[in-house]
This record gives structure tokens, sequence and C-alpha cells, in this order.
């Protein structure tokens, strides 16, 4: 890291950016509960992924737990609201389109999981027009707790109505509960019904006070919007039904019905080793899913894995794995090699028999093969040590991941703040790096894909987050990839501390591979700075190397960063523009960084008081 802080003017680069950029676009505005902002969606606003829509970005700073309900109103456009994690990437932690139940307004409710900074995106449903809108945010308070559930029996037909004043669930779904008792093995058909809105039903069982899932199902087939679920019960005691919208904020009348569920698809035996050819026909029965299904039984040992694969040409397959008492276990859509077919790894967890549905993601007819093979057990981790470099092969014999990849696993000690980096080049494949914890089941922690930023190798920084064993899995990013590799292991050593900066300065630094890493494994300076609450600050981060991204946040007493805003292209297409406030007095931390992981290269800092 080369940082340098000038008490100067911005220089001649920063300053023609500034100046030649384009307009400011967008910007995440902060909205606190009570506010209600008068907005418009227009020509210059950000875009959302292949400018299929533009949208305004506000920021909600929240404590887990904390519950709130967002109304988007607009007589312009068809509105939508959806929140997520400030920086995560993937699914949004919630949505809606037209919750209000006033033609096309929006109304989303959702409960922040960890304290921290969620981002709110106010948009059309689709495309860039725009037009004037109305968002308000309001705090909801705590639940209520919910009433004991009502008594139903098998053959039992009742009656309900949701509405405002019922139990929620964390996303502001209203619903109602009902209770039954069962022996293990028994099957039930449960049917949800509604006229008023789409609904969805639910089966589990309460520990420890909280409802735990078993099963559910949205709309069951040749039942339009209404539910159908079919399930059988793993051990006698009480279940819970629960009757809930598909849609937050939903409310009406349902109909709930209780019933002994058909008998289980007979099952035809199956050998591991063997494939089969079937078809889904008219006269198959109804499986778990309430959708015509073959059903097939292997035996298996304890600890053995298996793979099932799936293939039709003729429509979207899925397979379902269960024990002998006909209780789910494992379940797959589309995880096969190519387009909608499925495959399944699965590790046995006693010996005795098992039973395989075979059937269409939605009814369906048609022809498919169903394979049954064993995978080959999980070789131990060999030890890998710091400032290592090996070469290795992945071969048909390796270890294979839940997604058919074959990979080899190295295991190293490391203490807690301690910065590692692992890279992986082949010639072969598109190499596929992760990181996890040494105990219990692999699950990733970190991985990597194209991070080196040499075509298809990779570049995995991660900060540890405690003492004790880790495990690098070093594999191709596809099925099936194979041939040799070279792969690294070093220690960055601890987190650089953040330096100091005044406000009213510009600072010059240049990122390098020996700086911090962010989460999303990209570099960064950080530099702090003394703020008194309400006091405005305009940061600016330009770059001609980068793509520029900038933070700031403080510290937590248990030193983990708490972000409170963030931007990446407001100046222009690679340059930050973040205006912020300062919510109280304190000392904060300006993170200088990149919106691409392993980016490095110049960039000028510059902070200056709001007028």
């Amino acid at each position: 890291m080369r940082r340098q802080t000038i008490l100067a003017a911005v220089s001649s680069l920063a300053l023609a950016v500034a100046v030649a950029g384009p307009a400011f676009a967008q910007e995440t505005q902060p909205l606190a509960p009570g506010d209600t902002v008068e907005g418009e969606i227009a020509e210059g606003d950000a875009t959302g992924e292949d400018n299929a829509y533009r949208y305004d970005a506000y920021a909600i700073t929240a404590v887990a737990g904390q519950r709130f309900e967002v109304v988007l109103r607009s007589a312009a456009f068809d509105a939508y609201l959806e929140v997520a994690t400030q920086g995560a990437e993937g699914e949004p932690l919630g949505y809606d389109d037209d919750g209000l139940g006033e033609g096309t307004d929006s109304r989303l409710r959702f409960t922040a999981p960890a304290d921290g900074t969620y981002v709110l995106r106010a948009r059309p449903l689709s495309g860039i027009e725009g037009g004037a809108y109305s968002l308000s945010l309001t705090e909801r308070p705590a639940p209520k707790a919910p009433p004991e559930p009502a008594r139903i029996n098998v053959g039992d037909t009742v009656t309900g109505e949701l509405a405002e004043g019922d139990a929620e669930t964390d996303a502001g779904a209203l619903y109602e509960e009902w209770v039954f008792t069962g022996r293990q093995g028994d099957r039930v058909q449960i049917g949800l019904d509604s006229d008023a809105f789409d609904p969805v039903v639910k089966i589990g069982r309460i520990a420890e006070g909280a409802f735990t899932e078993l099963g559910s199902n949205d709309d069951g087939p040749d039942a339009g919007l209404n539910s159908r679920l079919i399930f059988t019960l793993p051990e006698a005691g009480d279940y819970v039904i629960r009757a809930t919208p598909l849609n937050t904020g939903d409310t009406g009348a349902y109909s709930l019905s209780l019933s002994e569920g058909p008998p289980p698809v007979e099952a035809r035996a199956i050998r591991i080793g063997e494939t089969v050819r079937g078809e889904l026909t008219d006269d198959d029965t109804p499986g778990a899913g309430d959708i015509r299904a073959d059903a097939y039984r292997f035996s298996g040992q304890e600890g053995q894995r298996v793979r099932i694969d799936m293939t039709s040409t003729t429509f979207d397959t899925y397979v379902e794995l269960f024990d002998e008492n006909r209780t789910s276990l494992a379940s797959d859509d589309d995880g096969g090699p190519e387009g909608t077919n499925s495959r399944l790894i699965f590790t046995l967890p006693t010996t005795g028999s098992y039973v395989i549905e075979a059937r269409a993601f939605s009814d369906a007819r048609g022809r498919y093969s169903l394979a049954i093979t064993e995978v080959e057990p999980d070789k131990p981790p060999q030890p890998l040590a710091f400032g290592a470099s090996l070469e290795g092969e992945i071969g048909e014999t390796d270890s294979r991941d839940s997604d058919d990849r074959g990979y080899d696993a190295f295991v190293f000690e490391g203490r807690e703040g301690q910065r590692v980096r692992a890279i992986m080049r082949s010639g072969d494949f598109d190499t596929y790096l992760q990181i996890g914890n040494a105990e219990g089941d692999f699950t990733p922690l970190a991985q990597d894909d194209d991070g080196l930023g040499e075509g298809t190798d990779s570049r995995l920084n991660f900060t540890l987050p405690a003492d004790g064993r880790y495990v690098l899995r070093a594999s191709p990013l596809g099925s099936d990839g194979k041939g040799l590799y070279a792969l690294e292991l070093e220690d960055r050593g601890p987190q650089p501390r953040p330096g100091s900066l005044l406000v009213g300065t510009t600072a010059y630094g240049t990122l390098t591979e020996t700086d911090a890493t962010a989460e999303d494994n990209s570099f960064y300076d950080a530099y702090r700075v003394t703020l008194k609450e309400d006091e405005k600050l305009i940061i600016l981060m330009v770059s001609n190397e980068v793509d520029s991204y900038v933070s700031i946040g403080r510290e937590n007493e248990d030193e983990t960063f708490e972000g409170l805003a963030a931007d990446d292209d407001s100046l222009s297409d690679t340059h930050a523009k973040l205006e912020w406030t300062a919510p109280e007095d304190g000392t904060y931390e300006i993170r200088a960084g990149t919106f691409q992981q392993g980016q490095t290269g110049r960039y000028a800092l510059i902070v200056e008081k709001k007028p």
C-alpha cells in the first residue's frame, strides 16, 4: 500500500474528471423510519442489469430484528420494491410488486436479520419509463405472540380468515395455524383454497417455541392458485399446518382440508450402478408433490455416497430421495450438467432401504432416464504449509462435491485476523477455489473463480475469522473439468490498520496486492476521520486505473466493520461520489476500494465538507 495525504486542492486529474464526467446520476440516499420522499424515476437514474429498468436507491440503517414497512405509490408506473443487504450479491432479502392492494402500488415488509445497512430500490416493475412517485418508510411494532393452534382432525374441512392483527412471519406475511396428531408413516393430504389470495400451505413442528417447516406447497397440480400437499409423517406426534398467503399483506377467507393421503407410489427395485428408462403417464400415482411420479427402491450402506441422475428431452425433471419411512432427505431440480436435467449427490446416513421419486417439476408426461451410481468417498485433506507450492491433478478417482466437481482438499492452521491468499493455475480447465472450516460438513466461507485476472485462473484472498484449522478445495469450475494444476498458499499477515485523514484534504494512493481486503476479496485503503453529529461530507474517489468504490462506516466493539453508506459510479462510469451525514459524534472509517476484486492501481480520494 502506498498512500499520501496532501493538504491541497483537488489534483488536476481529479478536477478534470469531476468537471468533464457526466452529471451526477444516482446516489444512495439515507431513509429513516417516518420519512416520506417525493421522487421521480427519470433519464439519468441508475439502471438495472441489461438496462431493464431505472431505479432510485435508499440506505436504511437497522439493528437485528427491526421490522419495517415500505410503501411505494405511483400513478406513472407499476411500482416495485426490493431490499438487500448492502454489498450483497444474489437474491434480495425481500421484494414486492402489488402488495398494497391498491392497483399497482407496492408494500414491502421485511425484518433486518442483522445489524447493518440495507439498500432499498424503488423502481418500475420493468422498462426504463418512469415518472413521479411517493415513498414512505415506517417501523413496525414487535409481532404479537401467535395464539395456540386450533385443532383439526383427518377428514375435517375448516374455514378461516386472515386479517390484520393475525400472527405474522418475519417477512410480514399473516398466518393462522392448525394442529393435528398422527402416527409415524401416516400419509396426509392438505388442501388450502382461497378466492381472496394466492394461498401457501406449510407443515411443520414446534421446536423450542419456534415453527420448523418440514414441507410446503404453493400451487398444486390442477388446482389453479390453490395449494395441495401430500406428506408422510416421519414420527408420531403433533404437527402444525400453517395457512399463509404468497404475497405479504394479502388477507381474506380460506378453507383448509385434511384427509388421508393416497398410498405411496409403488417402488420398483433398482441397484446402485444401474440405469433404467421409464415414462410418466396418466396412470401413474401422485407422489410427494401431488405430481405423478415413478418410484425406485435401493439398498445402501451408512456413509456410502450416491449420485442420482434423471434426464429427459420431454420435460423438466425433478428427483427426490426418501428414507424407508418416506421422509424426504434431499431433492434436486436442475442440478444436472445440461438444461433442466436433475442430479443429486447424497451421503447415506444409515444402512438400509431408500426410495427415489422420479417426476416432473410441474405435472407433465414423457420418457426419462434414471441412473444411480456410487461416488468415491471423500479423501482426507492433505496438509499444506504457508509458502508451499505444489502440482496436482484432477482425475476420475478424485472426491466429488455436491455439484459433481472433482476436487483435491488441503488443510492448514490459521489465526484469527490472518490474511491468506491461494492461487490456482491450470492450462487444462477453468479453476475454482473454496475455503471452509475443517470441522463438520464442508461449507464454503469464501470462493473464487477468475480472480487472478489471467484468463480462467483463480486467486482467493481471505481473512480468517477465528483460530483453527481450515480446508482449501482446489477444483474445476465445471463438473467435466480435469487435468493438471498448480497451487500456492501464502500468508499475507494481519490486516493493515487505517491511516488518518483530515476533512478538506486529498489523499493520493495506490491499491496493491498487499492492501487490506474486503469481504468480496477486493483491495482497499482505509482512512479515519473524526466528525461531529450532522456534519455533512462529499467524498469523491477518482481513478483511471480501477473501478472506484468508496464506503464509510465505523468499527464496532468487536472490531467488525459496520458499513453505513457506499457508492460505485455516481460521479461517472468508474468514479465514485458519496454525499453523507454523520449520525453522531465519533470516528468513522472511509474505505477507498474497487468494485471488482483483484483490481490494483492509482487513485485520488477527496473528502470535503458539504456547504
